[in-house]
């Protein structure tokens, strides 16, 4: 488990292949918006919401408790709080938003799974692990540098195949907001969890598309 971590991108760009291909059939039958509100559905269906579920989970954790052990306390309980509800829906309103304005769809498609999978790795090796136990320990005690440099270099082969100019913006986006995210996170709960692991991806998906929209828009 701990040698998988530096392969996170390489699983994103295969799960953006395939998102890359979804989008040109969808695109091929339904208008932009219902094309890219079905690709989000099948998005979150291919990865069964797993990370959807620790950025929830996170949202309610990291605001909804006073103490460190409180956070920890609440990102255990399986019930959904208001800041989960408000949170998902905000971030896959901006997802559906950025993608149904895509005029690149396949680059973006197999860029943003891929940086946002990058961004967890990142995140995993610089920040402290909260809990004594499960699997994010597990990973974090045995996953060194040497996975962060191969899943880096996964991350900017798949910047060089989409093309460096907007490539790099969106990679410096999910730095920021990675960054960003992961520290507020390890400061509110004193270390992350693998539900911070969780939000750190969608949050850099979130930020990679934005970005290539962004570029889109006032670089092209």
């Amino acid at each position: 488990m701990a040698r998988s971590v530096a392969f996170f991108p390489l699983v994103g760009a295969l799960l953006g292949v395939v998102l890359a291909g979804l989008d040109l059939a969808f695109r091929r039958i339904f208008p932009p918006g219902v094309a890219a509100a079905i690709l989000l559905a099948a998005w979150v269906a291919m990865t069964g919401a797993f990370h959807l579920d620790g950025f929830l989970d996170s949202c309610d954790g990291l605001f909804g408790g006073h103490t460190p052990e409180d956070r920890l306390r609440i990102l255990r309980d399986e019930r959904v709080g208001a800041f989960a509800v408000s949170g998902g829906v905000l971030l896959l309103l901006l997802k559906y938003a950025a993608i149904a304005s895509l005029q690149r769809p396949a680059a973006a498609l197999i860029l943003a799974p891929t940086l946002g999978r990058w961004a967890m790795t990142s995140v995993l090796l610089c920040f402290p692990y909260r809990r004594a136990e499960g699997l994010g320990r597990s990973m974090k005690q045995l996953a060194g540098w040497g996975e962060g440099l191969i899943a880096t270099a996964l991350a900017l082969g798949a910047i060089a195949a989409v093309g460096w100019r907007f490539g790099l913006i969106a990679w410096l986006a999910v730095v920021a907001t990675g960054g960003y995210s992961a520290r507020l996170a390890s400061r509110r709960l004193e270390g992350l969890t693998g539900d911070s692991y969780g939000a750190t991806c969608e949050i850099g998906e979130a930020a990679a598309l934005l970005a290539w929209v962004a570029c889109e828009t006032s670089l092209a």
